[in-house]
């Protein structure tokens, strides 16, 4: 890692927004009885400089760190403080770029084909590691959207056991964006069916998923719904 700059700077934004995201968080989870330790507070870094990121990490203790694109998190890798951090990837994952990232990420959120799985698959087999995925639903069935139906979901995830690199840990949405945020409990809640019903009684299943769902403008929503990640970018990192 590489010597940061960061020294001198003021932060006080990002620490103001993340105490303020962190304390919507314990409410959103109070709401749906359980804890704020329930749920991860998943730093979407796109918009983020590395020198940020690492405050985030080292200062205020957010220890996971999501990216969208995959030249970003290559570029920016070796300016991170990796120590203790997990970077996941979130953003649409195209198949020649998979060898990229491969061992690099502690967890992909968005496998949506088998043919992604065949890759993830082959690179992680190539390096001798398991890669931990999430399968990404496309919980509003919109046309040009990743993710699997929701009626295919129980299919994809039996097709994807018989991968022996390729660990399937949970869920992911990303929800359509709504001008009315109640809008947001139908689109989670039916994630949150889904996922139940395919862990356990497709996949046979102890304990529970990942489900990664819910971002800055519906996070709270996502909550009080069950995820138990939620990816937030803008809102820890902008400053007013």
């Amino acid at each position: 890692m590489t010597e940061s700059n960061s020294i001198d700077m003021d932060y006080s934004y990002i620490d103001e927004n993340v105490a303020s995201v962190r304390e919507r968080i314990a409410d959103a989870a109070r709401r749906s009885g359980r804890c704020a330790e329930d749920v991860l507070l998943l730093a979407a870094i796109k918009s983020a400089d590395a020198d940020e990121v690492n405050h985030i990490h080292r200062a205020l203790g957010i220890h996971d760190v999501g990216e969208n694109r995959v030249q970003q998190l290559t570029e920016r890798y070796d300016k991170l403080d990796r120590e203790g951090l997990n970077i996941h990837f979130i953003g649409s994952l195209q198949t020649n770029k998979v060898k990229y990232i491969s061992d690099k990420v502690t967890l992909i959120h968005s496998l949506d084909s088998l043919r992604l799985a065949d890759e993830i698959e082959k690179q992680a087999a190539k390096r001798g590691i398991i890669t931990r995925v999430l399968v990404e639903i496309n919980s509003g069935n919109e046309e040009n959207k990743g993710g699997i139906e929701p009626g295919e979901v129980e299919r994809f995830c039996l097709d994807l056991q018989k991968y022996r690199s390729i660990e399937l840990c949970g869920f992911m949405t990303m929800a359509p964006r709504c001008e009315n945020r109640s809008d947001y409990y139908g689109y989670f809640s039916r994630t949150k069916k889904i996922a139940e019903e395919v862990w356990t009684k497709a996949l046979g299943r102890e304990g529970d998923p990942i489900i990664s769902m819910g971002m800055s403008e519906s996070f709270e929503e996502a909550i009080e719904c069950g995820a138990t990640v939620v990816r937030i970018g803008r809102t820890l990192f902008h400053k007013e």
